[in-house]
């Protein structure tokens, strides 16, 4: 049984974006608010340009609940050329939301969502990344739209806690850690939601 706090999230991407490094990044900072979590990736054939799938639940309640996620209040699509061939929009429940890595508004992306009527939420990862990062590494600014839409995490909590986990992740990169915090700033304050 869902409990009635329990935010679930399912991530759409392909292999080498880093969907299931955002997923997991984030059950970790949630964890460090206190919360309960799980991060989790559905594992197909794993090669890079794949669709992977990956999910989170978060929760204020111990969950009991160990399955693939059909109903999430988020879905977040890493890759817009998913939605040419993936129902990402399948059990999103009608009171969340479709955050999507494109330069296009929510107003341009909602005739490609097969019918979705609810929240469409965009973000410009690419372009983000790559000026702050120099390269394409779509997932941190997809882990920060993904806090500031759903409100799951309190966002300045957040950006120190994931700090904290930066600092494990890249200890032997520090510049990673400033440039990954500045994309994840950037990102929550772009995030257009429609």
């Amino acid at each position: 049984m869902v409990s009635n706090d329990m935010v679930e999230i399912r991530w759409h991407g392909r292999g080498g974006q880093g969907a299931k490094t955002a997923c997991m990044l984030l059950a970790d900072a949630a964890g460090l608010q206190g919360k309960f979590v799980q991060g989790f990736p559905e594992y197909g054939p794993e090669r890079m340009g794949a669709p992977i799938t990956a999910y989170n639940r978060i929760s204020e309640q111990r969950c009991t609940i160990h399955s693939f996620i059909y109903d999430p209040n988020y879905v977040v699509v890493v890759d817009e050329t998913l939605l040419d061939s993936i129902d990402v929009t399948g059990g999103l429940k009608a009171s969340g939301a479709i955050i999507i890595n494109t330069p296009c508004s929510p107003q341009e992306m909602r005739p490609r969502l097969r019918g979705w009527t609810g929240k469409v939420c965009t973000i410009d990862a690419r372009r983000i990344s790559e000026e702050i990062l120099g390269r394409n590494l779509p997932n941190t600014p997809m882990l920060g739209a993904v806090v500031k839409v759903s409100g799951v995490l309190e966002s300045e909590r957040f950006l120190v806690d994931i700090e904290e986990s930066f600092q494990n992740k890249f200890a032997g990169k520090p510049q990673l850690i400033q440039g990954n915090l500045a994309t994840l700033k950037k990102s929550m304050e772009e995030v257009q939601i429609g």
